[in-house]
């Protein structure tokens, strides 16, 4: 038997070095006019359509970018 081989343990990095998504916020006229439609968009855009309703955007995920 030889020595040193065995499992290589990876380290993980610390949270605040790993890449993330980002995703940029859109609101209800841009989902409505998108040539792919995702589920999170056109519940969204079915909330906004009530009289009254306040949104504040949705993140699209065809807009993701690793930050």
């Amino acid at each position: 038997m030889s020595k040193g081989k065995g499992k290589v343990i990876k380290k993980k990095q610390p949270a605040s070095d790993r890449k993330q998504y980002n995703y940029k916020l859109v609101l209800s006229d841009t989902c409505a006019v998108c040539k792919t439609p995702c589920t999170r968009g056109m519940a969204y855009l079915a909330r906004m359509k009530n009289p009254g309703t306040v949104g504040k955007g949705v993140p699209c995920i065809l807009t993701r970018t690793y930050g």
